[in-house]
């Protein structure tokens, strides 16, 4: 792989066009399905056009893998709802929360960290989210603080395992990283992470958190049970999925296709009404990523982000430089994946991260600064992980006009985690520096 020469006209019409479609996201000036498909036609057209993007590339930039994974689990999320499994778990969470809103955000934050260390933060986030909605409706709260905090708290959590996050996957296949050597690495720095990151949504939602619960639960949760039948099918479905979900990369499963074997177990046990089944499906956005995958796809083809890329190679080139330019790549990986998808941005660092090893540098660390920087730079806007884009489908759906979480309402709240969360990485990166070499 060689670098280019610089930045290039085609670089900077791809930047416009993306910048331009993010603009009309973040206001709202239509709905960000439209505006991301728009922006994805656009991105062809000028790309043609120019000759640094096609409709093939087009197609192919559409995360497959991504779309068939929200596909199959909003499959059997659907399959759930309507058994009361959910209202059944909602009731059992609230009462343990002991009308403490803080201590039920800290519940629920624990258990979607410590799942998506070993699932997919987007199954997590599928199954919690609607399950936080009832919970909130229950105690009669708003949901809205709880979903973002879960939101960010799954993308944190799932940056440190290997299997918790895709580009975690794509580092350890590309830097031949085992399990356990990745956890004993990543999961110090991200604990540290963890801690504070839980600490400042206490603080940030304050407004939403210091208001008393005064409902009285006295509810009994075995009588929320609507179909125990189809409750035990899907939830075995559901199982085998997991089960699944915790061995695919020894089979060389892709986890969309692990996911849509669990949805057809769950199809042909269920048998569900087609029509209701698909008709409740949130399409807007699996429409609004399949345009995002198109945006971004054409800032890659354009060599932008090689061009990043190669600016942090030659800084890490610099033996005594290392530790700055694994800070550095930490940071523009972090607000790279705020904007654009952090898939790409690990696809084009992993040759130049690998072509450094081969030249002598020590790449250990820089593999770790990757995985920090795209696990936690997806808090940073609304946009920048799917878990995200879930949470705030959810509170639309859920008809609370005061639980809407709005871009800029992220951009006020997030960012800031997000920037907080990377100044404690950094420095506890810095610290045990030497042992991660």
């Amino acid at each position: 792989m060689e670098s280019e020469a610089g930045f290039t006209t085609a670089m900077g019409v791809a930047l416009a066009t993306m910048v331009l479609a993010y603009i009309v996201i973040f206001t709202e000036l239509i709905h960000r399905s439209s505006a991301a498909l728009a922006g994805g036609i656009l991105m062809i057209g000028v790309g043609t056009w120019m000759g640094f993007y096609s409709q093939t590339a087009a197609v192919q930039a559409i995360d497959a893998n991504t779309m068939f994974l929200l596909i199959s689990m909003m499959m059997m999320v659907v399959m759930l709802r309507p058994t009361g499994g959910f209202e059944y778990l909602a009731i059992k969470i609230a009462k343990a929360s002991g009308s403490d809103p803080r201590r039920l955000l800290v519940f629920l934050c624990i258990a979607v960290s410590v799942i998506s260390m070993f699932l997919d933060n987007v199954t997590t986030v599928l199954i919690f989210a609607p399950l936080t909605v009832l919970i909130t409706r229950l105690l009669n709260i708003n949901p809205l603080p709880f979903l973002m905090a879960e939101a960010m708290l799954s993308n944190i959590g799932g940056a440190s395992t290997l299997v918790g996050d895709p580009p975690n996957i794509m580092i350890g296949s590309a830097g031949n990283i085992d399990f356990m050597t990745f956890i004993l690495n990543m999961g110090p720095i991200i604990c540290v992470v963890w801690f504070c990151t839980i600490g400042l949504t206490l603080f940030l939602f304050r407004e939403y958190l210091n208001q008393p619960i005064t409902v009285e639960l006295d509810l009994d949760e075995s009588k929320a049970i609507k179909d125990p039948v189809a409750l035990k099918k899907t939830l075995f479905a559901l199982s085998i999925t997991i089960i699944l979900f915790f061995v695919h990369h020894h089979f060389h499963l892709f986890p969309s296709y692990v996911a849509f074997i669990g949805a057809a177990i769950a199809l042909v046990l269920v048998q569900p009404d087609p029509e209701t089944l698909y008709g409740e499906m949130e399409w807007s956005v699996l429409v609004f990523f399949a345009g995002l995958f198109v945006i971004v796809g054409g800032v890659e083809s354009s060599g932008l982000l090689d061009l990043v890329g190669f600016e942090l190679a030659d800084f890490a080139k610099q033996e005594d430089q290392l530790l700055l330019a694994c800070i550095l790549l930490m940071w523009v990986a972090a607000v790279l994946s705020a904007i654009v998808d952090n898939i790409p941005f690990t696809v084009t660092m992993i040759p130049i991260v690998q072509g450094l090893e081969a030249q002598g540098v020590p790449v250990l660390p820089l593999w770790w600064a990757l995985a920090i920087g795209v696990g936690i730079g997806g808090n940073g806007s609304h946009i920048g992980a799917t878990a995200n884009v879930i949470c705030v489908t959810e509170s639309e759906r859920c008809g609370i006009p005061e639980a809407r979480i709005t871009p800029m309402l992220w951009l006020r709240k997030g960012l800031p985690m997000m920037v907080f969360s990377l100044i404690m990485a950094t420095i506890a990166f810095s610290v045990g520096f030497d042992y991660l070499r």
